[in-house]
């Protein structure tokens, strides 16, 4: 049994109103894990964009 029949089990077996928040939990987790991914593609991409974030002639838009 996979850990996703198991959780499904469980869930089935409870009331409505805390299966939803099971329901709502686990979209939290989605969106953590997503967030989680885009944070790493922008820390990836911060490095290359460097110089073009860090320049002397935008430096006026520094204090902005």
């Amino acid at each position: 049994m996979t850990i996703a029949d198991i959780v499904y089990e469980q869930v089935k077996a409870l009331p409505e109103p805390l299966a939803r928040q099971v329901l709502d939990f686990v979209g939290y987790l989605r969106e953590r894990q997503d967030r989680a991914d885009w944070d790493d593609l922008m820390n990836a991409q911060a490095g290359s964009l460097a110089p073009v974030w860090d320049n002397a002639e935008d430096e006026v838009w520094d204090n902005a």
